[in-house]
């Protein structure tokens, strides 16, 4: 299996942005996503340097794909995913289905990602003549689901596309067009003064008698807890599991990857770095409330 290092989530100033990727040069991970994908008001890099940062992690060695909003709702954001979509080298991740219908009016190949709507073979077949050619299943999409889907892929003679699950990371649960954050700090979403960029893992967010339940991200709520998923890697392997998906963080990344590099190599299984992700066995998502001790 390959590690990839999914795009950013949260809002971070353009040096600690760029500070972050120019360490990931030298980090041992195979794919890098860039862009986005959460609110188009974060324009502390822009798509200029956005392709710019591709081309130097392309040098590096490194297989780069570009990632599109999650949550596409005005002509100047198709504009940006039209001009990303025609870069001219690399995949696309459409979050959006207005993406995916650029890339294939286009006849470019994409990576289906997270937020799209895949829950059965023939929405899968659907897009893979459409162009898919890796899939990244949403958060919430078990080892039940995969293996009923590659089983019906299997029955109708088709071959399921690449497949990049969620490994590291603090599962990405909804969107809304309103802004969590500009609701949480009392300022309109239109005037928020960007304060996602005052929380560089997200705004943390309690129940009424202080237990941690969720985390604010703009437009984005995740899950409290960083799930760790190296202790499933041959439940992953026996999915068909081709990538596996690392999600920046503000700290100790090296270190993280290194706790993956190592799962890798090991013949067994590593010891849970972070929580369990209940989804993956058909339960709750909030199995448990470990803390991560990176």
């Amino acid at each position: 299996m390959k590690l990839s290092l999914g795009p950013l989530q949260y809002f971070w100033p353009r040096e600690q942005t760029l500070a972050f990727y120019r360490a990931c040069t030298g980090w041992a991970v195979d794919i890098v996503y860039l862009g986005e994908t959460v609110c188009s008001k974060r324009r502390e890099l822009r798509t200029g340097d956005w392709l710019a940062l591709a081309e130097e992690l392309a040098g590096a060695g490194k297989e780069v794909v570009l990632s599109s909003l999650a949550l596409i709702e005005a002509e100047s954001e198709l504009g940006v995913v039209r001009r990303l979509a025609e870069n001219g080298r690399f995949l696309l991740e459409a979050n959006d289905l207005s993406a995916v219908q650029i890339c294939r009016e286009r006849g470019l190949a994409f990576v289906a990602g997270p937020t799209l709507n895949v829950y059965n073979h023939r929405t899968l077949i659907l897009l893979v003549e459409d162009g898919l050619r890796r899939w990244v299943p949403g958060v919430e999409q078990g080892k039940a689901l995969l293996q009923e889907m590659r089983a019906a892929m299997a029955a109708e003679q088709r071959s399921m596309p690449e497949l990049e699950l969620l490994a590291w990371g603090r599962l990405p649960l909804a969107f809304s067009a309103r802004c969590f954050t500009a609701r949480a700090l009392d300022v309109p979403k239109d005037q928020c003064g960007f304060r996602c960029i005052e929380h560089p893992d997200g705004l943390p967010l309690s129940t009424r008698d202080g237990q941690p339940f969720l985390t604010i991200n703009g437009i984005q709520i995740q899950g409290m807890e960083i799930v760790d998923m190296a202790p499933e890697r041959d439940e992953m392997a026996a999915c068909g599991a081709d990538i596996l998906r690392i999600y920046p963080q503000a700290e100790e990344m090296a270190d993280i990857i290194d706790h993956f590099q190592r799962m890798l190599r090991s013949p067994l299984p590593p010891p849970r770095l972070g929580a369990r992700n209940g989804y993956w066995d058909g339960k709750p998502g909030k199995a448990s409330l470990a803390t991560p001790v990176l």
